[in-house]
């Protein structure tokens, strides 16, 4: 996919009172999205449900997060973080999320992300955090042209 730089600067808002729901299968494929979801992507629910969870990975994410999520998940444990994360159009959408193992019978069948807004000061926080990670580990160096 090709990305125009002017797009990655349309950023939408996730309402405060909306929760974003998926559920995914052990290895991350999307098996529920809910309308919040579809919504704030830019996705239709079934353009998202069978797809892989990182169609919604922002390039601005270091990959040491999703290392740190399924070191987590492999261990049982919940993970919570701030995620920015990727719309259909390449436009963007912050996020705090909480992802979790679902269990029947005492076995791992899925996992479960439910994710809510963030304040603005959050997103500044992370964003520099984030693009620290990103160049110290030199992982999607984002590069910026001045005019």
């Amino acid at each position: 996919m090709e990305y125009n730089n002017s797009e990655f600067l349309i950023e939408t808002l996730v309402p405060k009172n909306e929760l974003i729901i998926s559920r995914t299968d052990l290895k991350g494929n999307i098996t529920y999205a809910n309308e919040t979801f579809a919504d704030i992507s830019g996705y239709k629910i079934e353009e998202l449900i069978g797809k892989p969870h990182n169609i919604v990975r922002h390039p601005d994410m270091p990959k040491r997060v999703f290392k740190q999520i399924w070191k987590k998940l492999k261990r049982n444990q919940r993970w919570e973080g701030v995620i920015k994360n990727l719309r259909k159009d390449s436009g963007y959408y912050w996020v705090f999320a909480t992802i979790s193992g679902v269990y029947k019978n005492e076995k791992l069948i899925e996992y479960k992300s439910i994710r809510t807004p963030i304040t603005y000061n959050d997103k500044l926080k992370y964003q520099k955090l984030y693009d620290e990670y990103r160049n110290h580990d030199k992982d999607n160096i984002r590069k910026v042209m001045y005019i």
